[in-house]
């Protein structure tokens, strides 16, 4: 193996530090939040550009093209899931490399990761354009909604491979510590696309359309900028294009990992796609509260899935530096802060449910739709949190099968016995909703004894003298 030593490869961490990060030594919290804020507010803007379109739509073109935008979400998320399981794997692979200082093993890391973005961008697009519209029909899409839903997702589909690209090259920087630099990114293609959806939308009366189109464009810009930030950067994260090649090793590495990171995700939306199915036959008023209602809860859940993010990064860096004796201090912080944020933002969301709700739709129906849902989730989210910091820290450990083993059992599984029992004797939305925290809780503890069993072994490996918790 290749590692940094000598004067030039001083150099290179000194022109490095303004973005890098060492999570291997001193105070946990500080770093956390130095790497979990720009990663939040990153997830936030998004969010904040994706409600802009989803207002603009509803307001301009009514409650059928809230329903048709807003009811994609779990479809969408089941074809691209094992993509997205696969950037996991790069962020893992690349952060226990650089945590190891292991320079050869970053950039081969690095190359492999990019090239399968565009490869299986290209693939997976391909198939979504092909397969949304049956698809939909399985999930009893409305009449009154299926033909702007599949136009919208058709055109998403097209833009997949901008999309992947940027999803990877976000992984790699943060896995070296970098979390500002995509939030730039975002930030001015996010703009962007509030722009043309106001253009598209409003002038070009364009409907769902333009709402994808405006999309497709931003991620286009934003994807353009991570690439160049990678072929600018000093140091073994640098992105050569004429290096673009799979390395046997690390692509066996990364799907290790990402691979039931991404099968865990398709299980996930399989579940979310049946709930969704249930939630399509109250028909397209309820389905445009329901849709409302995800898209607020999106900010909580994109607040806690950066520390999600912080634990499976800060872990791998300490795994690849084999400081084992920093895993339990590292979890524990994320499980603390996770739960403080989670709950907050629940509360919040819950008390201003209807005038959040109102902004996307000022139907009564829609809003008292809405409540039901936000009602579940604003007081029992941060367990979703939990859940994810300990899935995160496992994965940051090298360990793939099991959390999406326990996953796939806890909140999968159980989701849709819960469905086909539960929900069948009383079919309402308030016991459909009910099935969200009642797998959180069981999925939570399971992964939690899950960590305690892999950190003990990995404690073992160090003298007696560093075995600290």
């Amino acid at each position: 193996m290749l590692r940094g030593s000598g004067r030039q490869s001083s150099d290179i961490q000194a022109r490095k530090a303004r973005v890098d990060m060492d999570m291997c030594s001193g105070p946990v919290l500080p770093k956390l939040l130095r790497f979990t804020l720009p990663l939040m507010l990153s997830s936030i803007l998004q969010l904040l550009y994706n409600t802009v379109g989803v207002i603009v739509v509803s307001r301009f073109e009514g409650s059928t093209a809230l329903a048709a935008v807003g009811s994609t979400g779990a479809l969408n998320n089941l074809l691209i899931a094992l993509m997205l399981g696969l950037s996991v794997g790069a962020s893992v692979v690349t952060a226990q490399c650089y945590g190891a200082r292991d320079e050869r093993g970053v950039s081969e890391s690095v190359h492999t990761a990019m090239l399968l973005s565009l490869v299986g961008g290209i693939l997976v697009g391909a198939g979504g354009f092909i397969a949304c519209r049956p698809l939909l029909h399985l999930m009893g899409s409305p009449d009154d909604v299926i033909d702007q839903t599949t136009l919208y997702l058709r055109i998403i589909f097209i833009g997949l491979p901008v999309q992947m690209i940027f999803n990877f090259g976000s992984a790699i920087l943060r896995a070296v510590g970098d979390t500002k630099r995509p939030l730039y990114y975002l930030s001015f293609a996010g703009l962007i696309n509030v722009v043309l959806n106001l253009i598209f939308v409003i002038v070009f009366r364009m409907g769902v359309a333009g709402v994808a189109w405006a999309t497709i464009i931003s991620q286009t810009i934003s994807a353009a900028l991570v690439v160049l930030c990678l072929m600018r950067s000093d140091g073994c994260f640098k992105l050569y294009l004429r290096q673009l090649r799979i390395t046997r090793d690390k692509m066996i590495q990364i799907i290790k990992i990402g691979l039931p990171a991404g099968a865990q995700s398709i299980v996930f939306s399989i579940s979310n796609i049946l709930i969704q199915s249930s939630v399509n036959s109250f028909g397209s008023i309820a389905m445009a509260g329901n849709a409302a209602s995800a898209n607020i809860e999106g900010y909580a859940y994109s607040a806690q899935n950066s520390f999600y993010q912080g634990a499976m990064t800060f872990v791998g860096q300490n795994v690849g530096a084999k400081r084992y004796d920093r895993i339990a201090r590292i979890t524990r912080t994320c499980a603390l802060t996770v739960t403080v944020v989670g709950l907050s933002l629940g509360l919040i969301t819950y008390s201003f449910g209807p005038q959040l709700l109102g902004i996307y739709d000022t139907d009564p129906n829609v809003i008292s739709y809405g409540m039901i849902r936000l009602t579940v989730f604003g007081f029992t989210y941060f367990i979703c949190g939990l859940m994810e910091v300990y899935c995160g820290s496992l994965r940051g450990m090298g360990c793939g099968i099991m959390p999406m083993t326990v996953s796939l059992l806890g909140s999968c599984v159980l989701r849709v016995i819960w469905i086909y029992t539960i929900f069948q004797l009383e079919r309402t939305l308030l016991v459909l909703y009910l099935s969200y925290p009642i797998t959180w809780i069981i999925t939570a503890l399971a992964h939690y004894c899950c960590y305690r069993v892999i950190l003990k072994r990995l404690l073992k490996k160090l003298p007696s003298a560093e075995q600290k918790e």
